[in-house]
């Protein structure tokens, strides 16, 4: 039989079990303010992120830390810390601390009325809020910000207590399962670059013929290469263009996956355009395009658009196969070769500005062999790329389906038998 159901009056909830309960965060929730002061030295560095509070090293080299923590607020086990500013942007927004400790005073930190509210239940019910952004609605800056009196007067859905701890028990034997699946799904997908990494590599320096008789490159990531390869420098294979910009252009792109496409194929967030497009050049189709910046990590690839790019970008022709050297540096970038070279400061980054890739040293098949390397390759690509789609495709659908799962067990759209 159907459960009764009732309007909630809450927008992103709709309707709820007859016999839950409406109440405003100002019943189930308490502010709490408290500097932890002198204790940051004794007590426990807490991070908020997507999976919920985490502990954090105090002594972390990644990322940017304070000198002290004399100004982070004390969090304790079983309390809400949420974040309420760019509700739209922000890539957290709640979690119930399993530990005591200290966390960043940017956050909010709310005791539970636990009376009221499972702990556990509240922690998924912001995560069923976070999934679509819903507490959105309630910010009236432009930062997409609440304030803790604005947080106190909005309305919560609360169940039967006994009730919120089976539904937050299921979801915990649930989420963990679909969790497991996610995990072994991407560790899939990691395998199959992986393995199209290794394959790029072992074609273009050991070529396609298992006979062949081998030689010493000379080049320690390359190893030995067939006796019929040569090893020569860029500049004698490589010509950097300085193309004029068509009038009406669009931007051309290289992303770190190697396509070198009009941004507006790709994706369009996420972009800043520049006021003043000064030293844009222009690129055709079959140019070969090396990012100056993020080549290192696969920016390199065969453009397929006409339109301008910014002068950070080299824009080449060669003497060879393009497709081949396409190839060939995106193998340097795997095998971090560009990272051994690089003198910058900036971190996980390479300078790869025409000067280097002149100087580098660049195996080379007779061109024929170039040709049979790069179309076998296309093959071996394209195949490994739908496996790669496909996996990316069941992720997507085994999130979604986490979320609406949530959603429909913490809004009692379904019962816990």
């Amino acid at each position: 039989m159907a459960r009764e159901m009732k309007d909630s009056g809450i927008e992103w909830v709709k309707r709820i079990p007859k016999e839950w309960q409406i109440s405003s965060n100002s019943h189930l929730f308490s502010f709490e303010k408290k500097i932890v002061g002198n204790e940051w030295t004794k007590t426990q560095l807490l991070s908020l992120t997507k999976k919920g509070i985490v502990t954090k090293n105090i002594n972390d080299e990644g990322g940017k830390q304070p000198e002290s923590f004399s100004t982070y607020q004390q969090v304790h086990k079983k309390q809400l810390v949420m974040c309420l500013f760019d509700l739209d942007v922000s890539a957290v927004f709640s979690g119930v601390s399993n530990y005591d400790g200290m966390i960043s005073p940017a956050y909010k930190v709310f005791s539970i009325n636990q009376s009221l509210l499972y702990p556990k239940y509240i922690d998924y019910y912001f995560q069923a809020i976070f999934i679509n952004r819903n507490y959105v609605m309630y910010s009236k800056s432009l930062r997409k910000t609440i304030d803790t009196d604005n947080f106190m007067s909005i309305k919560t859905i609360v169940p039967p207590l006994s009730e919120q701890q089976k539904i937050a028990d299921y979801l915990d034997e649930k989420v963990k399962e679909i969790d497991n699946a996610i995990e072994k799904t991407k560790e899939t997908i990691e395998l199959y670059k992986k393995y199209k990494q290794a394959i790029i590599t072992e074609a273009v320096t050991k070529g396609l013929d298992l006979n062949a008789e081998m030689k010493d490159s000379g080049i320690e990531w390359a190893g030995k290469i067939p006796v019929n390869w040569s090893i020569r420098k860029g500049k004698y294979i490589l010509n950097l263009l300085n193309r004029c910009v068509e009038e009406n252009s669009g931007v051309v792109t290289c992303f770190r996956d190697g396509q070198v496409t009009l941004r507006e194929n790709r994706r369009t967030e996420g972009f800043t355009n520049a006021v003043k497009e000064i030293g844009y050049q222009g690129v055709k189709p079959g140019d070969l395009v090396v990012h100056g910046m993020d080549g290192f990590a696969g920016a390199i690839g065969i453009s397929d658009s006409i339109g301008k790019m910014s002068p950070i970008i080299n824009v080449l022709d060669s003497n060879q196969n393009k497709k081949y050297l396409m190839y060939y540096l995106r193998s340097m970038a795997f095998k971090n070769v560009f990272l051994a070279t690089a003198t910058g400061i900036r971190e996980r980054s390479c300078d790869l500005r025409w000067n280097k890739l002149a100087n580098l040293e660049y195996l080379i098949p007779p061109l024929p062999e170039q040709q049979k390397i790069a179309d076998f390759l296309d093959k071996k690509c394209i195949y490994i790329d739908s496996l790669i789609e496909n996996k990316n495709n069941l992720l997507k659908e085994i999130e979604n389906y986490k979320k609406s799962l949530i959603y429909e067990y913490v809004t009692g759209k379904k019962e816990v038998k």
